[in-house]
């Protein structure tokens, strides 16, 4: 048993054993917070420097990921590149194939017209009666033409027809031009009836080589027929056979598509004067 000035001191005792260490704890813990916080800074330095390893190594795998990216992009960037210099290759290519082949089919075009004129003036030519006189005029004024305006007067010119009385005189014109008119006359007169005119000679008109015409919207060639959509070969002396697409079918001309994307055009008359032959491409 214990009087109350035991207790009171055991109780002091106590009190002040708690109290140190209540301030043993705190000193304590305010140590371990600055050394925490010394060591936080020190980190925080080395990631400034560079030299902290929890930053070089997320640093070195960012780096080598910009390389690969890097280096993915040049190749990339090579690819586009040469793909636009092919693909602009590709349209010289075409455009140049394309404007050959309208020169070839214009020089075509020009050719069979010249033909066709040359023809008609064949055929005029053999139904004109005219004297050697006018074609001696024609050539010399061919060879030495004189100034219209000039004052000499021209010498008149005697046409010879067959179904009037006299010689007609013609002042100041031009001898196509007379050959013009008295083609014009002879022609009217060939209208008015057979008993006025001499019969002319019967003209000879070209051979085809080739049967091809169109009949509602379809091309007959050489026994074969052929429609809008269908792959035809085209061919032509001296060069190499062509594919293509007939694309329209009107009534003298043939329009068709190449693979590269150019529309071009035959004439009927090509494929019957044998320039040009076509074939079913069953490829």
């Amino acid at each position: 048993e214990m009087d109350d000035e035991d207790c009171e001191r055991r109780r002091m005792e106590c009190l002040d054993e708690m109290s140190n260490l209540e301030k043993q704890f705190t000193d304590l813990k305010d140590q371990l917070y600055k050394e925490r916080l010394s060591q936080v800074d020190a980190k925080l330095q080395e990631v400034i420097a560079g030299k902290a390893p929890e930053y070089l190594e997320p640093l070195a795998a960012l780096q080598e990921n910009m390389q690969i990216r890097t280096k993915v992009a040049g190749i990339y960037r090579e690819l586009c590149l040469e793909s636009v210099k092919n693909k602009y290759e590709c349209e010289i290519q075409a455009s140049r194939q394309h404007c050959e082949s309208e020169k070839l089919l214009l020089y075509d075009t020009v050719q069979s017209e010249l033909e066709e004129k040359i023809r008609r003036l064949e055929e005029d030519r053999h139904s004109i009666d005219i004297t050697s006189e006018l074609w001696n005029d024609e050539l010399q004024s061919r060879k030495k033409r004189k100034d219209p305006f000039s004052p000499d007067k021209k010498k008149p010119v005697v046409v010879e027809c067959l179904n009037f009385s006299r010689p007609y005189i013609v002042y100041m014109l031009q001898d196509l031009d007379i050959l013009e008119d008295w083609t014009t006359i002879r022609k009217a007169m060939a209208t008015l009836g057979p008993h006025r005119v001499k019969p002319e000679p019967p003209v000879k008109l070209e051979k085809h080589l080739h049967s091809a015409r169109s009949e509602e919207g379809r091309l007959y060639y050489d026994g074969e027929w052929y429609g809008r959509g269908q792959t035809i070969c085209i061919d032509k002396k001296d060069e190499c056979p062509t594919s293509a697409i007939i694309t329209t079918i009107n009534h003298d001309e043939v329009w068709f598509k190449r693979p590269d994307g150019s529309k071009s055009k035959l004439y009927i008359s090509q494929l019957q004067k044998g320039k040009y032959s076509i074939k079913h491409n069953h490829n």
